[in-house]
């Protein structure tokens, strides 16, 4: 895809709306081969989607190895709303907590007594963490209004021509 291309698809309202949530779903290939998928909480910075995961999270020796990633955002209800996404995962060892880490868990609904015994629960734990940052090369906003499965548009046009 074009640059261009993944602007316009990640510019659309139902992807703004996406990229504003809590959680995403991570996949890639583990060390033993096998696919992994991964709930990850998330901040979107206009430009990349940025995870954070403890220095010694397994996950990581993965990515180092291979580091092609592809991210689900979806919505609960029907019709669904899917945002699909596909990038490399850059990774950047930060010391103490990264502010997207703080950032990404802001909306949990936490009092703010429980806000700052969960922050200094976070700092006395990790002494540093990994940001995984992903520049999107490719995006597919799935929204069964405008948008359809690729396989299901190929069933409409299919469809179609056997009405003609």
């Amino acid at each position: 895809m074009l640059p261009n291309e993944i602007t316009e698809v990640l510019d659309r309202p139902y992807s703004q709306e996406l990229l504003a949530r809590d959680l995403t779903r991570l996949a890639y290939v583990a060390k033993d081969g096998t696919p992994r998928n991964v709930p990850i909480a998330f901040t979107w910075n206009d430009s990349q989607i940025v995870m954070c995961t403890s220095k010694n999270a397994p996950k990581l020796a993965a990515l180092h190895e291979n580091p092609m990633v592809a991210l689900t955002i979806d919505t609960e209800v029907h019709p669904p709303k899917i945002l699909l996404i596909r990038g490399r995962a850059e990774l950047d060892v930060v010391e103490g907590i990264p502010d997207e880490y703080l950032q990404m868990n802001g909306s949990y609904q936490m009092s703010p007594e429980q806000r700052v015994e969960w922050e200094a629960e976070v700092r006395s734990l990790y002494d540093g963490m990994v940001r995984i940052v992903v520049t999107p090369s490719w995006a597919k906003l799935i929204d069964f209004e405008t948008t359809l499965p690729s396989a299901v548009e190929e069933l409409v046009r299919q469809r179609e021509e056997r009405r003609s």
